[in-house]
């Protein structure tokens, strides 16, 4: 089930069409206080949130349905000048796409957000990471210094994308492809927000920049096998 949040119908209703042609379920919710309210009876797999809502917006939509169930989320924004401060201020938002944007791309947004958050790690393993950073993919845990970090689904693939790298540079394009599943050069801008949010999340300085080519773990890891 598909949670849609949108105060223009028209939109609302196109999005609703090509998600119903894809197979998936709806619901629908014009303001924000409705939003909350149907979210806590239908716990939809995933939330489709615009940013400007009647009643009180979108922002306040994702904290409230985050304080009581990690729901993923893809917000709608008009502005390209808003996707840093929806991304930067720990709502938990998956992925975000600006206004207008077409029907098949929000499939695709919504099949890689879904697969991101319903898939399950194959290995067992325990990565531990330099600086005293774990990450456990069989359980899609990570622990900083013994203490658990609370990531998004988009923000634990992002990080463990960047450990299977083993210190080698990711580009952007390199991780575009891995976690969100699409090749979008225009996408890029989503990949840096969610490296600025991971590291807010993170008291270890695990992740460097290399200025001109991507993203790295800063040094090599081990790896372990968890014990029974």
């Amino acid at each position: 089930m598909i949670l849609i949040v949108e105060d223009d119908k028209a939109i609302s209703k196109s999005v609703e069409k090509r998600l119903h042609s894809e197979g998936f379920q709806t619901a629908t919710a014009f303001d924000g206080p409705t939003a909350v309210e149907l979210h806590t009876k239908i716990l939809p797999d995933l939330v489709i949130l615009d940013i400007n809502l009647p009643g009180f917006d979108g922002i306040e939509v994702c904290k409230q349905i985050h304080r009581h169930h990690r729901t993923p989320v893809i917000m709608l924004t008009a502005k390209d000048e808003e996707i840093d401060m929806l991304l930067g201020l720990e709502l938990g938002a998956d992925d975000y796409i600006t206004k207008p944007f077409s029907a098949r791309e929000l499939v695709v947004r919504v099949k890689s957000v879904l697969r991101r958050a319903t898939g399950l790690a194959p290995a067992a393993d325990i990565q531990q990471v330099a600086s005293g950073l774990t990450i456990n993919a069989a359980t899609r845990r990570v622990y900083d210094k013994d203490s658990e970090v609370t990531l998004t689904a988009t923000e634990f693939d992002l990080l463990k994308a960047l450990a299977d790298a083993k210190g080698s540079v990711l580009s952007r394009t390199q991780l575009l492809a891995s976690v969100w599943g699409y090749r979008d050069g225009g996408g890029q801008r989503t990949v840096d927000s969610h490296i600025r949010s991971l590291r807010a999340k993170l008291t270890t300085d695990a992740i460097r920049t290399v200025h001109g080519v991507g993203y790295a773990i800063s040094a090599p890891q081990t790896s372990f096998r968890a014990k029974p």
